[in-house]
């Protein structure tokens, strides 16, 4: 536990602690590091192309022979461009945001120039190949990706304000403060040390929920804030709460969008355990396979038919804000399921183990 400190006000951040209360960060056009930006780069560099060789093509035979001889050309170079963007990545950052547009265009123009000095190369008898045109098409083609990439990038400002909103709103809830304050009452008299302690989190879990976030928290973080939430709830529901953890610490650096978790467990408790007199069990687990996480939050559902729908239902749109941010975050590289299963109710997210 921390010392006790006030709700209200927020502590000195000293260099060496792990809360950064404000992080700037500059809007990062080149993310080509990620698997679907991969695979949609390449089908958009194919689409171009397979639409530019229907002109010279007189049959459909003669258009994939052309089709395929161009990808040859411009697959590697469209590689190339990608590998590049994604390595110096750290260092376009510091661009500013036309310098970032003025080098992806040129390192595209680049790629075609060698797209035709390949084919040229390849094909010695076919005579002048036009440099400069081909030189141009890449050049655009590039910039076409970098205006995406950006529309990307920007594209999860919206969301991530969204789903912040949604999440302190979550957080500051009456009920939650007020029963939880009503815990602290019950236990200020029969168990001072208890009630202590339970203020302490409160206190804790509250002000990093209201602290300024980046884009990434690790899975580490994650899991702290979430015991937080768990340790306030556990004096609440005592023995009607039974709460199994089974952390693997090689995940703990697994980067995840922030306040991802909490959020999770609180409908686990809410809609899993508390409708149920008898309470119930939940159980968070995260483990590396294959330099992948997997994160698993499984709990039981009340007995009832109309109690498990309930439980069921109440999943919808935390879920939906959780799955969307995990997209943005990580793309096509990240797998997201919710359910029951085997009469149990489980969330299941795969992730890198590594960031790219």
């Amino acid at each position: 536990m921390q010392e006790t400190e006030i709700l209200s006000t927020l502590p000195p951040v000293s260099p060496k602690s792990s809360e950064r209360p404000f992080r700037e960060e500059r809007m990062q056009v080149f993310d080509a590091c990620h698997i679907g930006v991969v695979l949609r780069a390449v089908l958009f560099v194919e689409v171009v192309l397979a639409v530019g060789v229907m002109f010279p093509s007189s049959s459909p035979m003669d258009w994939l022979s052309r089709l395929a001889l161009v990808t040859g050309g411009a697959l590697p170079s469209t590689l190339a461009w990608l590998l590049c963007t994604c390595a110096l990545k750290s260092q376009l950052q510091k661009l500013p945001m036309l310098g970032q547009y003025l080098l992806g265009t040129l390192l595209g123009f680049i790629s075609g120039v060698s797209t035709c000095k390949l084919l040229a190369w390849v094909l010695s008898d076919a005579g002048e190949w036009p440099l400069l045109s081909s030189g141009m098409t890449g050049g655009l083609m590039a910039l076409a990706l970098v205006a995406a990439l950006q529309m990307r990038a920007r594209g999860s400002t919206p969301a991530a304000t969204t789903a912040r909103l949604t999440e302190l709103q979550a957080r500051i809830r009456p009920h939650f403060l007020f029963n939880t304050l009503n815990s602290a009452v019950a236990l200020v008299r029969a168990e001072p040390a208890k009630a202590e302690a339970l203020l302490e989190d409160l206190s804790d879990l509250f002000r990093h929920a209201l602290m300024e976030q980046g884009t990434t928290s690790t899975m580490e973080e994650e899991i702290t804030l979430a015991q937080r939430y768990l340790d306030i709830e556990q004096v609440r529901f005592g023995d009607r709460m039974r709460v199994q953890w089974q952390l693997d610490p090689a995940a703990n650096l697994a980067q995840l969008p922030p306040l991802l978790l909490q959020p999770l467990v609180e409908n686990a408790v809410k809609h899993g355990i508390e409708p149920c007199a008898r309470g119930g069990k939940l159980r968070i687990s995260t483990e590396m396979r294959n330099r992948r996480v997997i994160l698993q939050i499984t709990n039981t559902v009340p007995d009832t038919a109309e109690g498990e729908a309930r439980a069921t239902r109440g999943h919808g749109i935390a879920l939906a804000n959780v799955r969307e941010r995990l997209r943005l975050l990580h793309d096509v590289d990240c797998d997201f399921s919710a359910g029951m299963q085997n009469g149990l109710y489980r969330v299941r997210i795969a992730l890198p183990a590594f960031s790219a």
